[in-house]
Formats: C-alpha cells, structure tokens, sequence
C-alpha cells in the first residue's frame, strides 16, 4: 500500500509546502509559545472518513523538528467514526504549532479522496470482479499522494504517466484520420510490451477497434442502454473500461454488465476535504 511513496518524494513534498505555508517564519507561536513548552496534539475525525495520510502527516512534524514523536492509532485504510483519534504528536509545542496546517491540509486531502474512492467501491455487487480506478486528473505534483489514496480507498490505480501505457484517445483519433487508422500505428510503433486501449463513443467505433485489435477499449460517456451491448461485442476479444461522469448510483449496474474497469476522475478532482482537526493539551514545561 505505501508503493511509491519514496522517502526522497515526500520530503520535497513537505518542503515546499513547509515553504510556502510557514515563509520566513512562524511569528505568531514565536512571539507567544515558550520555547520549553511541551505538548500533545490530537488529530481528531470530525465526521466519518476512511483513515488515509499518516506517512506524510508524520513526515511534516519530523522535518520541523526531529525529536517529536508522531503515532498512528488507526491503521492506513480502515473506516474512523466522528471523535476518533487518528494520529498523536507529542513534544515540543512550537513545531506541532508550525507544522499543524500543513499536516493537516495532506491529512485532509488523502483521506477525503481515500473515502470517495472507498464509497465507489462498496458500491459493486458482492463478487463482481469490476474494479474502480482513477485517472490523470491528479492535482500536479501530488499524483503520487493521491493515487496513494485511492488504494487506500480500495481502488485501483489507471497508467501513472503517458509513458506507462498506450490509450488512445479522442484526439488521437482524430489527428490520425480514425479508429482503425490510430490502431494500426500504434500497433506498429509502440513498445511490444504495452496493451493498447482505445476510446470509442460509439457501437460502430467499438466494433472498428475490435476488428483492428484493440486489447481493451473504453467505453467514453456511452449510452446506458449500449453498455450491456458492448460487453457482448467485446467479449473473448477485448476488456472493457467505462468512463465519464460515473456517478455512486451507476456503479452496480454497470458492475453487473459485465464492466471490466470503471474509472472516475472524481476521485481525485472532485473529492471533498475529509473534516480533521488537531487539538492541541499543555504538557507543561
């Protein structure tokens, strides 16, 4: 679950967002908390949220200052109810202080994503082997984090970059004069190892990547009432993805079609801040 997220990639992460959120310095607990002041934050759900961000959470509070001790109480993945406990910093107050908007803008940003993704998938039928995954609609810079998330959620991750797999596109298509066309260039000149997939908007554009050789095709804002019938064309020949404007209530039926993926930007682009707060105890001096 913690694939990809790289020492050396959270770090820069949290530098620059250290960076930017605490500039030349933390005047305000500068000039109010004691030096030798001690404390314990509490991160603390303020609604129900599938528990996601602990690695970079804690790596906030680290790079402020080494010697805090950060604890997760709730393992990465698992449901939290309103008034749970997530994590626990404990040591010097100042940096807890410093440290506590950015932490929690990472927490909440992961956790929010980790529950969508986690609300879309509780959604499939008990059994169906169709399974939810994200796409590049990422925040920049912060794909990494989030496709992180969406695992976290129980989803799946779609290709990480336009080097890891061959989708063609729309625009694609057009640019190379149709289906066939794009299919059979891409067939020539794309690594051997790679499958390639390609978007059609329609049963007679399915039925031209079938006939060229597409090892799966996505299925882009079809028609409902096509899907089931496209799932038939398709079978023994290639998986198929639906794509575009997926919604909760879609995922069931689209599962019992016989759906291969369903992928939803949503996760990513439109997924609400989980609620998070950290409340800070006096330890004392």
């Amino acid at each position: 679950m913690y694939s990809g997220l790289l020492p050396s990639y959270l770090d820069s992460l949290v530098q620059r967002a250290l960076a930017e959120d605490v500039g030349s310095g933390d005047i305000t607990t500068l000039a109010i908390v004691e030096s030798e002041q001690r404390a314990i934050g509490r991160a603390i759900a303020r609604a129900a949220l599938v528990v996601c961000g602990e690695p970079i959470f804690s790596r906030v509070f680290y790079s402020i200052d080494p010697g805090l001790r950060v604890e997760a109480l709730l393992d990465e993945g698992v449901w939290a109810k309103e008034g749970d406990v997530l994590w626990l910093v404990e040591g010097s107050a100042s940096p807890i202080l410093t440290g506590e908007r950015t932490a929690l803008n990472f927490a909440q940003r992961l956790s929010g994503i980790a529950t969508l993704a986690r609300r879309f998938v509780s959604e499939l039928p008990d059994g169906a082997s169709t399974r939810i995954t994200d796409t590049r609609k990422t925040t920049p810079g912060l794909r990494g984090l989030e496709r992180y998330a969406v695992r976290c959620g129980g989803g799946h991750n779609h290709r990480e970059h336009l080097g890891s797999a061959v989708l063609i596109k729309d625009n694609h298509i057009q640019l190379a004069g149709g289906v066939r066309e794009a299919l059979l260039r891409a067939q020539k000149n794309a690594p051997h190892t790679s499958r390639i997939e390609v978007e059609v908007e329609s049963l007679q554009a399915l039925d031209q990547a079938l006939e060229a050789g597409a090892d799966l095709v996505l299925l882009d804002n079809f028609e409902a009432g096509n899907i089931a019938e496209a799932v038939t064309r398709a079978a023994g020949r290639a998986r198929v993805e639906v794509s575009g404007g997926v919604r909760l209530a879609d995922v069931s039926s689209l599962a019992r079609a016989g759906v291969d993926y369903i992928s939803v930007g949503a996760l990513t682009h439109s997924a609400p801040a989980a609620d998070i707060a950290l409340e800070v105890e006096n330890l004392g001096s």
